[in-house]
C-alpha cells in the first residue's frame, strides 16, 4: 500500500496526520493516490466512517484532492508540505521562460527609497499603537485608488497580494463554501482557496476576462464569493474591458451579497486602463487587492487594499491579533517609488508590451493562435502539453505547461516574456510551431 510508506492510526486525526507526515517527508509525492477509504479501514481495522473522516480533514487542509471515482489522491502543491514545489529543472543552454518573473533589469533602484524610508524611521520611528498604513503610502493610495474609479476611504495593507486575499475570505467565508475563480487562473490561488477550506468554482475566461453567462451560472449555484484579476491575468494576458466590466456588473448586482475580490496585480505594470467592477454598489462588500511585485519587486511583498467599511476592520481587525502591521519602512519605500517612479514605469510598460506584441505577432504569422492583450505572459493553446513542452525545451526554450493552470479548460502552455528580447520573438515561434506540429490553418490571436 503506497509503496513503502504505510499509513497509521485508529482515529481520523491520527490516520490524516500520518499522511501529513509522509508528504512533509517526501514519502507520500504530489499526484500519487491514496487507498480506498474502505480498503484503508481494512488495513487499518477501523470503521470506514473514520477513513473518510480523516479523509475529509486532509481534503479541508488542502492535502488531498478528491476526483469522483478515480479516488483521492496528493495535490500537486500540498499545503502541509513544509518544502517549495520543485520547478522543473532547466538545463544548461535553455532558456528559462516559464518562470513569471518580472525583467530584473527592469526593476528600480531599492537605495533611494529605503533611504528615504529609514529616513522617516530616524526621526520618527514606528512604535506599537501605531496606525496600520503610514501617512505617506495611504496618501499616495487613496489617490491612486481613487484616479481609477475605486473609493480609497478604506485601506489595509498586506505581505503582498495573496495574503491579503486570503484574509478577506477569511473575514467572511466558512470552510465548504464555494468560491468562484478563473479558469484559467493563478496557480498560488488555485491552491489557497482549497487549503482553507473552500470549494473551488471554476469560470473560463477570454481575452476580456470572466465569461459573464459562465459567472452568472456560477453564482445561482450558490458561489459566496468572486475572484476577479483586474488586467496582466496569469497565465492568460487578459484585461477586464470596459464592455465586459459593464456585464459583469450586472451579473454581480443580481447576487449583492457575494463578496467581490478584484486582483490588480498589473498596477503600474500595464498600459491598459483599469475598469474596476467593486465599489459602484454591484456587490456589498468588495475589495481591490494591489500587489507591487511585479513593478517594482517581489521581494518589497507589500500589497494595498481598498473595500467597504466592514471588510477592511475584519481585516485589520485580525490583522491586529497577529502580525500587528506591514513594516512602516516597506510602506514608505513603495510610496516613495510611486510618487517618484511614473515616467520610468511607463517606460517599463511600453518594454513590456512591445515585447509581448512581437512573439504574439510572430506566433500569428506561423498560424498559432495565443493570447496576451497584458502582463508578462502569453497563453498559447496546444494539443498535448507533454509533447509541446517536450519540444520547446529540445529547441532550447523552457515554457510553463498549462496543467499548473488549468482546472477544466483546453490545454495550453504559458511563455513569459518579461525578459525575451524582441528580435528573439520569431525564433521562439518558430520553436512553438514545431513543438505543436506545425501551423494552424488560421493565424489568428486567442480569444
Amino acid at each position: 500500500m503506497l509503496g513503502e510508506y504505510r499509513i497509521e492510526g485508529r482515529r481520523a486525526s491520527e490516520i490524516a496526520a500520518s499522511v501529513e507526515r509522509g508528504v512533509s517527508a517526501g514519502e507520500l509525492s504530489p499526484g500519487q493516490v491514496l487507498p480506498p477509504l474502505r480498503e484503508l479501514a481494512v488495513y487499518l481495522e477501523v470503521n470506514p466512517n473514520t477513513v473518510a473522516a480523516a479523509y475529509r480533514t486532509l481534503r479541508d487542509r488542502g492535502v488531498i484532492e478528491t476526483r469522483g471515482r478515480l479516488g483521492s489522491r496528493i495535490r500537486e502543491r500540498p499545503a502541509s508540505t513544509s518544502r517549495d514545489a520543485p520547478r522543473v529543472p532547466v538545463p544548461p543552454g535553455v532558456r528559462d521562460l516559464s518562470h513569471g518573473n518580472p525583467d530584473p533589469a527592469l526593476l528600480p533602484d531599492l537605495g533611494p527609497a529605503l533611504a528615504a524610508a529609514a529616513g522617516r524611521s530616524a526621526a520618527a520611528p514606528t512604535l506599537y499603537g501605531a496606525p496600520p498604513v503610514s501617512e505617506g503610502l495611504a496618501a499616495a493610495a487613496r489617490e491612486a485608488f481613487e484616479a481609477d474609479g475605486v473609493p480609497g476611504d478604506h485601506l489595509a495593507v498586506t505581505s503582498g497580494s495573496l495574503e491579503g486575499i486570503e484574509r478577506v475570505l477569511a473575514a467572511h467565508l466558512r470552510p465548504g463554501d464555494s468560491v468562484a475563480v478563473e479558469d484559467p487562473g493563478w496557480r498560488n490561488l488555485l491552491d489557497l482557496v482549497p487549503t482553507l477550506g473552500l470549494r473551488v468554482a471554476p469560470v473560463a475566461v477570454d481575452q476580456e476576462g470572466p465569461l459573464p453567462e459562465e459567472l452568472q451560472q456560477t453564482l445561482a449555484a450558490g458561489a459566496r464569493a468572486v475572484i476577479v484579476t483586474a488586467r496582466a491575468q496569469n497565465p492568460t494576458g487578459a484585461a477586464v474591458s470596459e464592455a465586459r466590466a459593464a456585464r459583469l456588473r450586472a451579473v454581480l448586482g443580481a447576487h449583492p451579497q457575494v463578496l467581490l475580490v478584484e486582483d490588480d496585480h498589473g498596477h503600474d505594470n500595464v498600459s491598459l486602463p483599469l475598469h474596476p467592477l467593486g465599489g459602484a454598489g454591484a456587490t456589498d462588500h468588495w475589495v481591490v487587492v494591489r500587489s507591487v511585485a511585479k513593478a517594482y519587486g517581489p521581494d518589497l511583498r507589500l500589497a494595498v487594499l481598498s473595500g467597504d467599511a466592514v471588510t477592511m476592520e475584519r481585516v485589520r481587525g485580525r490583522q491586529r491579533l497577529g502580525p500587528g502591521w506591514v513594516s512602516h519602512l516597506l510602506q514608505d519605500a513603495v510610496a516613495h517609488l510611486w510618487r517618484t517612479g511614473r515616467r520610468d514605469r511607463r517606460e517599463v510598460v511600453a518594454a513590456y508590451d512591445s515585447r509581448r506584441t512581437a512573439l504574439l505577432d510572430a506566433l500569428a504569422e506561423r498560424g498559432v493562435p495565443a493570447g496576451g492583450s497584458s502582463g508578462l505572459n502569453v497563453w498559447v493553446p496546444v494539443p498535448d502539453e507533454t509533447t509541446a513542452v517536450a519540444g520547446l525545451l529540445r529547441a532550447g526554450w523552457a515554457v510553463a505547461p498549462g496543467a499548473r493552470f488549468r482546472i477544466r479548460t483546453p490545454q495550453a502552455v504559458r511563455v513569459t516574456v518579461s525578459s525575451l528580447p524582441k528580435d528573439e520573438a520569431p525564433a521562439v515561434a518558430d520553436a512553438v510551431a514545431a513543438a505543436i506540429g506545425g501551423a494552424h490553418e488560421e493565424g489568428r490571436r486567442y480569444d
